[in-house]
């Protein structure tokens, strides 16, 4: 009796706590803080969806020094991953699954991590990536780099404020988690973040002059956005450039350290694009896609990064 007790005890408590949590997610998703003639909440609050995504990474870099001028260009392995997604009110939860990682065939890791409401949205990535292969000249010489030679780990941080969040939805394009109803457009204002390393590694033979390049920068910025909605469908497009304000790059080349200085212009620049179609109130599909240029250096010492992920995903809510 006593463990039936308590066993009635414990699924009455769990019965609370879940009818709290309902409750609370229920309010703040039935919250009106926008103008229901541009935007609206779907009919359905779960909302299921599965997704496909491709991923790269392309670093070109110029270091000239006295008698010696040192080109690269280094990209990624496409890394391509498959996922399934719930959202309830709100609240999401994806799990992720590369067949190349599996296989063993793709070594890079990669983590991301999107927050979306109308008024900010924050874009959060960091990769560590051992399929860097390309292409290192010199003066004097040339050097073909294999994947496993050089290395790298990156951070990518983006955050975005809306100013017209009441009539403009970042979700209904992201997340779809908002309906955009009309066209509309917004400016943008927001900080961008770059950091990490990028260096050869024990593996690169002793004809690969040795190199380390380490980036730190913050950007403040702005841009703008805008959503085109015609009938079912919705196109969005936004940009937003930023310029470095706090700079931490450094180059060492053949034990050589050289600090960087700012040059203005150096920029992080962050595009965004989507389409999603509406077949019926249940039923969406669509594509996204996401690039974070980085431009820091001047003509001397000059750096190139671009990140790019493309999505296209089935949905459908219940």
């Amino acid at each position: 009796m006593l463990l039936l007790s308590g066993k009635s005890f414990a699924q009455h408590k769990i019965e609370v706590v879940r009818e709290k949590v309902d409750s609370v997610l229920t309010e703040r998703y039935e919250k009106i803080t926008y103008d229901t003639t541009f935007i609206k909440r779907p009919d359905k609050r779960l909302m299921l969806r599965m997704m496909g995504s491709l991923a790269g990474n392309v670093i070109k870099s110029k270091n000239v020094t006295s008698g010696n001028d040192t080109h690269a260009h280094l990209s990624t392995e496409t890394k391509g991953t498959m996922s399934v997604g719930a959202n309830y009110m709100g609240l999401t939860a994806t799990l992720a699954l590369n067949p190349g990682k599996l296989s063993g065939r793709n070594k890079d890791f990669e983590i991301n991590v999107n927050a979306f409401t109308n008024r900010y949205s924050l874009d959060f990535s960091y990769q560590e990536s051992k399929t860097l292969s390309g292409n290192i000249s010199t003066i004097s010489s040339n050097y073909h780099v294999d994947k496993g030679f050089v290395s790298s780990k990156m951070l990518n941080i983006a955050g975005y404020y809306t100013f017209n969040y009441k009539r403009f939805s970042y979700p209904a394009a992201f997340a779809q988690s908002y309906i955009q109803k009309r066209s509309v457009g917004s400016w943008l204002a927001g900080f961008s973040y770059q950091g990490g390393t990028i260096k050869t590694t024990d593996k690169a033979p002793s004809t690969i002059p040795e190199t380390r390049i380490y980036v730190g920068n913050f950007a403040i910025g702005g841009g703008y956005g805008y959503n085109l909605v015609i009938k079912n469908v919705l196109l969005h497009a936004s940009g937003m450039p930023t310029f470095v304000v706090l700079n931490n790059n450094n180059v060492k080349f053949d034990g050589v350290r050289k600090d960087e200085s700012t040059y203005f212009p150096e920029m992080i620049i962050n595009g965004r694009a989507a389409v999603v179609y509406s077949i019926n109130p249940k039923y969406f599909v669509g594509s996204t896609f996401i690039v974070n240029t980085t431009l820091f250096g001047n003509e001397k010492h000059y750096t190139e990064q671009v990140k790019w992920r493309g999505r296209v995903f089935f949905g459908f809510r219940l």
